[in-house]
């Protein structure tokens, strides 16, 4: 029996029969049959349409800026006119990233819905938009590699890459590093729909409902705020919700890193800037409070946040090519705290940077970034971590 299957091995490439001039044996899609760009089956169908969810929240919320928010706003937080028409443009990317997914999924696609925002100045909505725009993109970097269909993937990967440029835009907009890590994070559908269904208030009647999981909310206590030259100091500055957007209302003038006059602490738009004070650090305490399940959410409030466990362990430090536990402290009532890890992807680069994404579970299970979803039934609360 082993020799027939060495045979047979040796023998593949003739049974396959002869490749495309100067192309190797092997590869999907390379036998010269026509590409059919749409989904294949109802995986495809409920991840497409998530990420068209994602398309009509980014579409409007571009627009909503520039709607709400006067020249004088967007001046103030060092935003000029070229700035305004980039937005303006990242808006109009979204109405073709919206049109090619509706051709892809057909008649049942989502349509677009009624959204709330959880910002009150554009140095607010920048930093919610910089957020919003991570998970849209990890979200799908989590599923397009599980794809039935690989032409409908081909689309996809090529509206995501564009829209991993709009976050780092978002980045630079906020005075932040804009790229302070080597590979960027994938996360499951569900994670992704955790993180964006609170933001959608209404939908229109008969909407394709995601049969993703909706978890429950993790709010990070102490959040670092890069509204401020200590960042890492602030204490209960967010609008809340799973975003943990910071909040500018209590950063006193002589902390705000906008007004500093030092190098190193201002924190204007620019194509990069190198903080002195860190906005977290290895060995950091981060404290957390998290919500029960069965907390009614998401368009409608038709969808249910849910999990099965009672008593998380761990906090999920979720970044870059890592999945790194640590050890919850002083859990009760729904607060904890952990200590920051410090942990690299290579020598060199340290995995905690970023906007990333923390779990708190009840196991420490192993992980990959191809099969991260196995995590799912393990996870308490979810939410982001300003990391850098």
């Amino acid at each position: 029996m082993l020799h027939t299957c060495l045979m047979l091995l040796a023998l593949w490439p003739a049974l396959l029969g002869p490749p495309a001039p100067f192309t190797p044996h092997g590869g999907e899609g390379t036998d010269g049959s026509e590409p059919v760009y749409r989904v294949q089956s109802d995986f495809d169908y409920q991840s497409i349409a998530l990420a068209l969810y994602q398309e009509w929240i980014e579409l409007d919320l571009f627009h909503w800026g520039l709607a709400t928010f006067s020249v004088k706003d967007f001046e103030a937080a060092g935003l000029k006119a070229e700035d305004r028409f980039l937005l303006e443009f990242m808006a109009n990317q979204e109405v073709g990233h919206a049109k090619a997914l509706t051709n892809m999924l057909g008649r049942q696609a989502p349509r677009q819905c009624s959204y709330n925002y959880p910002v009150r100045n554009v140095r607010e909505y920048i930093d919610f938009c910089q957020k919003l725009t991570r998970w849209g993109e990890a979200g799908v970097y989590g599923f397009i590699n599980h794809l039935n269909a690989r032409e409908v993937g081909q689309i996809l990967i090529q509206s995501i890459t564009t829209e991993a440029r709009q976050q780092m835009i978002f980045r630079q907009f906020e005075g932040l590093f804009p790229m302070p890590e080597w590979f960027e994070v994938g996360i499951p559908q569900s994670w992704a729909w955790t993180l964006l269904a609170p933001y959608i208030s209404s939908c229109p009647a008969h909407q394709t409902r995601l049969v993703w999981q909706n978890m429950p909310s993790l709010r990070i206590l102490n959040q670092p705020n890069p509204s401020r030259v200590h960042g890492e100091r602030d204490w209960d500055e967010t609008t809340g919700g799973y975003a943990n957007t910071l909040s500018t209302a209590n950063v006193p003038s002589e902390d705000d890193c906008l007004k500093a006059t030092r190098q190193g602490e201002r924190c204007e738009p620019a194509i990069t800037n190198n903080r002195t004070h860190p906005l977290s650090y290895p060995g950091r305490r981060v404290f957390f409070e998290w919500d029960e399940p069965g907390k009614a959410i998401g368009p409608n409030n038709s969808y249910v946040t849910s999990t099965t466990v009672t008593h998380p362990e761990f906090a999920a430090w979720v970044t870059q090519l890592n999945v790194t536990y640590t050890p919850l402290h002083n859990v009760s009532q729904g607060i904890a705290y952990t200590i920051q890890p410090n942990t690299s992807t290579f020598e060199g680069d340290p995995a905690v940077n970023g906007t990333i994404f923390i779990a708190l579970t009840d196991l420490d299970l192993y992980v990959t970034p191809f099969n991260l979803t196995m995590l799912n039934p393990h996870v308490a609360a979810l939410g982001l971590y300003q990391a850098g």
